[in-house]
């Protein structure tokens, strides 16, 4: 199955709140002939698109090739969190990589956030981005729980943007009958996913990056130089760039066999006017403590636009709104007769560890996927990181590429029946509160 055509129509945007409210770049053209390039970049996500901006930046001769739109996969279509941290948490990273490493980890996250509000402000994309976000949480154990990482965030590494919320707190913010505490990270952000990845389309192709669409990426080979091919033409480069995420499909089983495609789904009511005081009393994002994560936000034309529902395979289900309207009124039982104007899917990708997997493939070949839901900020600054290692500094991007990365039991042939098996446990895991 290939995922990039599996769900959507060939060269057009999915039919969501975002598609619908993005100032659209016009399309670029699709590769045709021969041509070389310093870096050839295959993917037109945050990660290539980042990448492309900073080489650019650089002075290297840049060619993007994307296979649909430029932010056509997850990047146009996620919950648009820009989140504090690596998606591992703190205290999990330094059992994993140690102390020291864990330490960097952290700083680089930071960085991340730093990255994405300062290409917002330098290339002046008007994406809507606003501060904050809130984790909310179920129950007294997991509040206790939420308090302690709080805690140690502040403790360990000066994190003063966050605060504990307890159930007076939590309510005031958010009033859900579900959720009883929790905390705020007024560091962290939302904004809107889309607009932001067609803004960075625009700075890399001012920045003199050659962008093409609907060029999907058949063949590579290495020898010497690298040859990417697609049904136009070949690109002849120096360096491979490889940020494919969800859509890599079999271009690189190496990576395919750490890199899990997923599906999640978002839906955006009819806009609830003051009544939106009763999801959300301030304009921040919220994600909450469910494996099958909940996560939503008010738009800026007060909308709820809320992410959730399980998936059990590749294909989206025959009516995303209903899937989504389920855990929505979960959460919020008043908006159970509340009108859905839009509803979709996409695909991004995990990894077993739910790090995202930064690796040099060969000298000359680096990659970077499997945000696991992180990818706002993570994705965005792994571009920059790839940008640096191919210039010389490499510092950043072997951090991450230290990171622990296992592969998912049985490779590529077992990944929809293991998609299967895992949503089955952890959406009962969910409805029993394990």
């Amino acid at each position: 199955m290939n995922l990039l055509y599996s769900n959507d129509s060939k060269g057009e945007y999915p039919k969501s709140w975002y598609a619908a409210t993005a100032d659209h770049l016009p399309p670029f053209a699709s590769f045709q002939g021969e041509r070389r390039a310093d870096v050839c970049v295959v993917g037109g996500g945050y990660t290539g698109l980042s990448t492309a901006l900073h080489l650019a930046q650089k002075g290297f001769d840049v060619i993007l090739l994307e296979a649909q739109r430029v932010g056509f996969g997850a990047s146009g279509r996620n919950g648009g969190q820009l989140g504090t941290g690596q998606r591992m948490e703190q205290d999990a990273l330094e059992n994993l990589v140690g102390q020291d490493d864990a330490a960097k980890l952290w700083s680089l996250s930071e960085e991340a956030k730093a990255v994405v509000r300062n290409l917002i402000s330098t290339h002046d994309i008007a994406c809507h981005y606003k501060p904050g976000i809130a984790h909310a949480c179920f129950s007294a154990s997991e509040t206790r729980d939420e308090h302690s990482y709080t805690d140690h965030l502040q403790d360990r590494y000066g994190y003063t943007q966050i605060e504990k919320l307890d159930r007076d707190a939590m309510q005031a913010l958010c009033p859900s009958p579900k959720y009883v505490g929790g905390s705020l990270d007024m560091g962290a952000g939302h904004l809107h996913p889309l607009s932001f990845a067609l803004g960075l389309a625009k700075a890399a192709q001012a920045a003199g990056a050659e962008i093409f669409e609907q060029s999907e990426v058949t063949q590579i080979t290495e020898n010497g130089k690298i040859t990417i091919k697609t049904r136009g033409g070949k690109v002849t480069a120096d360096h491979l760039v490889l940020a494919c995420n969800g859509y890599l499909g079999d271009l690189q089983p190496k990576v395919a066999s750490r890199v899990m495609p997923i599906n999640n789904f978002i839906a955006a009511t009819e806009p609830l006017g003051e009544d939106a005081a009763k999801v959300l009393a301030q304009d921040v994002a919220v994600a909450d403590t469910k494996f099958v994560i909940n996560y939503f936000r008010l738009s800026h034309d007060k909308r709820l636009l809320f992410g959730g529902g399980e998936s059990y395979g590749y294909r989206f289900p025959s009516d995303i709104a209903a899937t989504v309207r389920k855990p929505m009124t979960e959460i919020f039982p008043h908006l159970k007769d509340v009108q859905i104007d839009y509803a979709w899917g996409g695909t991004l990708a995990i990894t077993m560890k739910r790090m995202p997997y930064l690796r040099r493939l060969s000298d000359k070949v680096l990659t970077a996927s499997g945000y696991s839901g992180h990818g706002v900020g993570t994705a965005t600054h792994a571009g920059q990181l790839i940008a640096q290692a191919i210039a010389g500094q490499a510092e950043g991007f072997d951090t991450m590429a230290r990171v622990p990365a296992t592969p998912f039991p049985g490779g590529t042939s077992l990944r929809s029946p293991l998609l299967a098996l895992a949503m089955t446990w952890f959406s009962l895991r969910d409805r029993l509160g394990i």
